[in-house]
């Protein structure tokens, strides 16, 4: 593994009290990030990181690594050699990769984000689970969607369960936390309607036209929509099922909405449609 002078290795990290250990550990139990910074762990995510062109401020590798990150590559970072066992204390999962970093968190604009053509946003309404919100995120990405909008009481976008789940798409696809549901309001401004996402009520996707701007909400599994947030919606979609299934996966059904949503896009794209 190459260790140019990319990045600058300061000393070796032998005890777990070290400070700039803790603020790693702080920050990868932490829901959000500190002075703009986040931390991430494994080697899918920092490259990831890299790719997106985020700037890697600290780097830390348990000695001995030898996977196939080459850390040097990480720019006017500070870099740092951690013993073993200070290391996997310092780590979120049980069985560390070796690599960890503080990054710099990306920083998304409400405003830019609204002036975005043909917008297709994803309002997440108290979801807690993070496998979920990371999974919705990886798949909004995927299908081309413009951004996601989390309402209070939804898990933080920067939790190492909803990174991992996301797989690098938190670096790329805006994901803005909103402070209170009213701030949904400025998608009505806009023109943009929200639809909920039911699982047996409203009109089904296969009916409805998703080719215009819009915003497709999805709850809670358990508790379903808060009304804070229902009363901005001006229309209910749902998912149709053939089998007896009560309601899908908050992820799963987001998935669908989405692909059906890019389907109908592409088609429209496809034979010149506005």
């Amino acid at each position: 593994m190459s260790q140019s002078s990319a990045a600058t290795t300061i000393e070796t990290i032998r005890s777990r009290q070290n400070a700039r250990l803790k603020d790693l550990r702080q920050l990868l139990h932490s829901s959000g990030p500190s002075d703009g910074l986040i931390a991430i762990e494994g080697e899918h995510l920092l490259l990831e990181a890299l790719r997106s062109g985020l700037r890697i401020h600290t780097i830390f590798v348990r000695e001995n690594y030898a996977g196939p990150v080459d850390w040097s590559k990480a720019g006017n970072s500070l870099a740092f050699i951690v013993a073993a066992d200070a290391f996997d204390h310092a780590c979120a999962t049980e069985s560390p990769q070796g690599i960890a970093a503080l990054i710099e968190a990306p920083q998304w604009s409400f405003d830019t984000f609204l002036q975005t053509a043909n917008s297709l946003f994803v309002i997440l309404a108290g979801l807690q689970d993070p496998g979920n919100v990371g999974t919705i995120i990886r798949t909004a990405e995927a299908f081309g969607a413009t951004g996601i909008l989390l309402t209070p009481g939804t898990v933080s976008p920067w939790n190492q369960k909803v990174l991992r789940a996301a797989a690098g798409s938190s670096f790329r696809l805006p994901v803005i936390s909103l402070e209170d549901e009213s701030h949904l309001q400025r998608l009505q401004e806009k023109a943009i309607p929200i639809y909920a996402c039911a699982a047996r009520t409203g009109a089904s996707i296969s009916d409805a036209d998703l080719r215009p701007p819009m915003a497709l909400v999805i709850g809670n599994e358990g508790a379903g929509i808060p009304q804070a947030v229902l009363r901005y919606c001006t229309e209910t979609l749902h998912i149709p099922c053939t089998g007896p299934v009560e309601s899908l996966n908050a992820a799963a059904a987001a998935s669908v909405l989405l692909y059906e949503a890019a389907q109908q896009r592409s088609r429209a794209s496809i034979e010149g449609q506005p």
